[in-house]
């Protein structure tokens, strides 16, 4: 069978893509390198009768067009988003929990300042707006800077009517915002150390940096994008594991007419005159074609998949300098009861994210011993447990913990990530929530450990960065991966790329998918 386009990769951002350009008729191939597809987007069994989401339990904002445009639902997809969305126990025997409701969680807030309860409204109000004007910019393909055609001024034009709807005072704010860090940002609404842990505990996430690091508050506001308006730090969550996008993708792509082929690697990528001819296995086989589309991340495809000398050194350096420093694990517990937290968790918190970040400076802390290249002697946590709702991941009465743990650089600076210091790891992560929850010991059944080296291994995330690359302002709209190639285009004539290390990045799940698709059904319409 001839194929119009082959997409290298088939996570979610791989899978979007292809069931978009399946659904405006072409013939796509899918090659994917593992067993089966989905990607990151995968539940499996950690122990006799216990699934975990390997990769972690967010799914990640899915824009509501995709669930529609591809029929998710129908393919037994089902989102769950919890009315806790942060239980932060405190060591002080407290506790603070955030809700999807401002005005419980300014209640919950009032406990530890009064003067921070009343400002929550309207901090949850600015945070909701500016993620609404990100959400536009995200929905776009950037334009080509410096130069810009006529295209390029209107998606401006329009990007600058959104932000001029802010009106001129937090247009000012809004510009004001995202360079800032997020440490600097909640101090200016709030004074309770429990609450600005809590909140700027988003601005770190998945970036190897303190909260105290310029550019945090643009991580926040990331973050916040697709989320209810006061549900700050809120995960998309989805029943029967995360693998059920995954698989609800697959179903979605192959209605639309797409092949999908597993234990399919590619080798590389063939180009002759600057032009692709077609895609080598490495069982030798190549498949003709004219353009392909790379979910992988930009290092990945360009120093992997391609060679060098087809690509300009000053764009091959560019690719080369762009950071990816994966900096977070994963330790899943199987657990014989629910831990008992000595701080009091109102009914429903436990179905948020149990984040241990008392305090800015603790969450600072933290980062001081990975910018060292060593594993944080007291970590950033943040804890789920799927089976609260969803409790057929574990047998009757029994539950899955799963840890996301920040920060563990995938650079050591002594040693490697072999297995005692995986094992070093859990037992960090199982003696620091102990001190919170003191059955936690007795109750562990198993452990499974997942570091930004496996990451890398399994998934061929380049450095264990789950988007691909870090989320820092000069890595973001027309930046990302590289200035003056954020248009999915490459240097190389029919070659496209779709994963998150295009614009808007991780964390928004398929966004990047969509957008290259629209792209290159625009361009092959001309």
């Amino acid at each position: 069978m001839t194929h119009d386009l082959i997409v290298i990769g088939g996570g979610v951002n791989g899978l979007v893509t292809a069931a978009y350009l399946a659904k405006a008729g072409l013939k796509v191939l899918v090659l994917e390198a593992r067993d089966m597809p989905g990607g990151l987007a995968l539940t499996e069994e950690m122990a006799p009768g216990f699934r975990c989401d390997v990769a972690g339990h967010d799914a990640g904002w899915l824009l509501p067009d995709i669930v529609s445009d591809l029929g998710l639902a129908a393919h037994g997809l089902e989102l769950v988003l919890p009315d806790a969305t942060v239980w932060s126990p405190q060591p002080d025997g407290r506790s603070l929990t955030l809700w999807s409701d401002p005005a419980k969680t300014a209640e919950e807030i009032g406990r530890f300042s009064p003067e921070d309860a009343r400002a929550w409204p309207a901090f949850t109000a600015q945070l909701a707006r500016f993620a609404r004007v990100l959400e536009a910019v995200y929905a776009v393909t950037p334009p080509h800077v410096p130069n810009a055609g006529g295209g390029d001024l209107m998606t401006l034009l329009g990007l600058g009517r959104r932000l001029r709807g802010l009106g001129r005072r937090e247009m000012v704010e809004f510009l004001r915002v995202p360079p800032m860090s997020v440490a600097e940002w909640l101090d200016d609404w709030f004074a309770a150390d429990a609450l600005k842990g809590a909140v700027g505990a988003g601005g770190i996430t998945r970036i190897l940096q303190g909260p105290r690091s310029a550019g945090t508050a643009f991580v926040l506001l990331h973050h916040h994008v697709g989320r209810p308006a006061g549900a700050i730090r809120a995960a998309h969550l989805v029943k029967g594991g995360v693998g059920n996008l995954g698989q609800a993708l697959v179903a979605a792509a192959k209605g639309f007419g797409a092949e999908i082929r597993t234990t399919a690697p590619v080798r590389e990528i063939v180009v002759r005159e600057g032009r692709v001819l077609g895609v080598a296995l490495e069982t030798g086989e190549h498949l003709p074609v004219t353009q392909v589309v790379s979910s992988a991340d930009p290092r990945r495809t360009f120093c992997g998949l391609v060679d060098a000398s087809h690509l300009d050194p000053e764009f091959l350096r560019a690719v080369r300098n762009i950071r990816y420093r994966g900096a977070t694990a994963t330790v899943h517990l199987a657990l014989s009861e629910l831990p008992r937290f000595t701080a009091r968790a109102p009914d429903g918190a436990l179905r948020g994210a149990i984040t241990i970040a008392p305090s800015l400076d603790y969450l600072e802390r933290a980062y001081d011993d990975a910018k060292y290249g060593a594993v944080s002697r007291y970590p950033y946590l943040e804890a789920r447990f799927p089976t609260l709702t969803d409790p057929s991941l574990a047998p009757a009465g029994k539950h899955i913990m799963t840890v996301q743990v920040q920060y563990a650089p995938y650079h050591l600076k002594s040693g490697s990530w072999d297995a005692p210091t995986r094992e070093r790891l859990a037992d960090l992560v199982v003696s620091t929530l102990a001190e919170y929850a003191p059955n936690l010991k007795k109750s562990v059944l198993y452990r499974r450990v997942v570091t930004p080296k496996d990451l890398e291994s399994r998934f061929g995330l380049t450095e264990g960065h789950t988007y691909h690359g870090e989320l820092t302002l000069d890595q973001i709209f027309f930046m990302r991966p590289v200035a003056g190639w954020a248009r999915y285009q490459t240097p190389i004539a029919g070659l496209y790329l779709c994963g998150a290390g295009t614009h808007p990045g991780g964390g928004l799940a398929g966004a990047a998918g969509r957008n290259a698709a629209r792209q290159i059904v625009k361009e092959r319409r001309r």
